[in-house]
């Protein structure tokens, strides 16, 4: 009797410590995939940051830079909903249809045929949220849960009064979770209230998060308190810029703040962060039209120096953006030369999330081993293509298609930008050669996006 009893406490004792061998393997598991925070800045310009060479003071943005990779030939899209299409489904935004913000009354939409990024984070056990700009959708039906977001807050359209929260044309946007709401206070703070409330109490802290933080700032309207400008009054070249430079300092002082937060909640060990722009900085704004005329116009707003050109436009101060990475422990400082696109991020994500099998769909691929070991990214074609121009680029070459109803310019512009960052001389015909290959390519890449029918309308 007394030995079938050691061998029920033998095999209990077994039991349980193969139990809990495989909770700490779970455990494990958990903890080797890295939470993830996309923060995204509205119209920042390449020159709008500190680390850049800016006279806006943004320390918590630098520090970011400082201590992890910067991304020195990031791109984007032209535009806002095309970079935010392509973020979260790692295709160019083109390939649906979605060439431009989509604005006003528009029914454009994200198509919900594609999968998408939280949509597949979900697979892996990771709960998602998006706070701030959605700008993939104008209808509370196209709003993101539809595309695979647990929690999502904040603003549908793609630019809103700072206090008010409506479009320019006066539409309701503010919404949490499928409902339009109203609330008072600045959009910057109110983002950053909501991302650490999530972050601190809504989330199952059992799962991993995916965690895309979109603010509305530096976009006009510009509204920030004086304690925001009064440091940029002898320093911006005028009142506009000064402004903007308010905006910038304040989304800055903001992300500091959820920093500091993901650090008390000690998750900062396993979070990896991206901050990037969502496209170049625009020059200024006319108002007149726009909230009944209510806000002042900006004849200065970002600035994209030494890049040539705005947003819209397929140059380089519109589709060349600061970008960076930064995860404690896991990635080295330095500043990384490769060419690198925002289809690359959902590819990236998905392999530090443990997917082993991407969808036909996904056009990015995989850079992780590349930026945490510092290793040269095989050279391969980026294809961006806005709603006026579309341009094809193959270090060190650059290949922009312009529009025939661009009056005064060639059809085509072939550009070294690494001799050449600027775009100030177009040396296609002493590279004919280079030149007819890249408009093959270029011709390649059009015919796979679909016949655009309709224009869709500016912001």
């Amino acid at each position: 009797m007394m030995n079938l009893k050691k061998v029920f406490l033998y095999s209990t004792l077994v039991s349980l410590s193969i139990t809990g061998t495989q909770a700490q393997q779970k455990k494990a598991t958990k903890e080797n995939k890295p939470n993830v925070i996309v923060i995204i800045a509205d119209d920042m310009g390449w020159n709008d940051v500190g680390y850049n060479g800016s006279e806006i003071k943004t320390p918590n943005i630098d520090n970011l830079a400082k201590n992890g990779v910067q991304l020195n030939r990031f791109y984007v899209s032209p535009t806002c909903s095309p970079t935010r299409a392509a973020l979260l489904t790692g295709r160019p935004a083109s390939r649906m249809g979605i060439l431009a913000p989509i604005s006003d009354k528009s029914e454009l939409k994200l198509p919900d045929s594609i999968p998408t990024l939280p949509q597949l984070l979900k697979k892996s056990g990771y709960e998602t949220a998006l706070i701030g700009k959605w700008h993939l959708g104008l209808q509370l039906s196209s709003s993101p849960k539809a595309y695979g977001f647990d929690y999502s807050y904040g603003f549908l359209h793609g630019q809103i009064d700072q206090y008010t929260h409506l479009y320019k044309n006066g539409d309701q946007s503010w919404y949490r979770n499928g409902k339009f709401i109203e609330e008072k206070g600045h959009t910057t703070d109110l983002v950053t209230q909501e991302s650490i409330k999530w972050l601190s109490s809504i989330r199952n802290k059992k799962e991993n998060f995916y965690l895309q933080v979109a603010y509305s700032a530096p976009h006009f309207p510009l509204q920030e308190e004086e304690k925001w400008k009064t440091p940029y009054n002898k320093i911006a070249k005028d009142s506009s810029r000064r402004d903007y430079d308010a905006a910038m300092a304040h989304l800055d002082h903001s992300i500091g703040i959820l920093l500091k937060s993901l650090k008390q909640q000690k998750l900062d060990d396993n979070t990896l962060i991206i901050f990037m722009s969502d496209n170049g900085a625009m020059e200024n704004w006319d108002s007149r039209k726009e909230y009944g005329g209510i806000h002042r116009p900006n004849t200065t707003l970002g600035d994209n120096s030494p890049l040539r050109d705005w947003k819209t436009s397929n140059y380089e101060g519109a589709v060349r953006v600061p970008c960076l990475l930064y995860w404690k422990g896991h990635l080295k400082s330095y500043k990384n030369s490769d060419y690198i696109s925002v289809i690359d991020f959902l590819p990236t994500i998905l392999g530090l999330a443990g997917t082993e099998k991407l969808p036909q769909t996904v056009e990015g691929q995989n850079i992780w081993n590349e930026l945490s070991e510092n290793k040269k990214i095989k050279n391969r074609s980026l294809y961006i293509r806005g709603h006026l121009q579309a341009c094809l680029i193959q270090e060190p070459w650059k290949l922009v298609q312009n529009l025939p109803s661009k009056k005064g310019k060639d059809d085509y512009e072939l550009f070294n930008i690494e001799k050449d960052p600027e775009e100030k001389n177009n040396i296609i015909s002493q590279n004919q050669p280079i030149f007819v290959k890249m408009k093959q390519e270029l011709d390649i890449q059009i015919k796979k996006d679909p016949k655009i029918t309709e224009k869709t309308k500016s912001e």
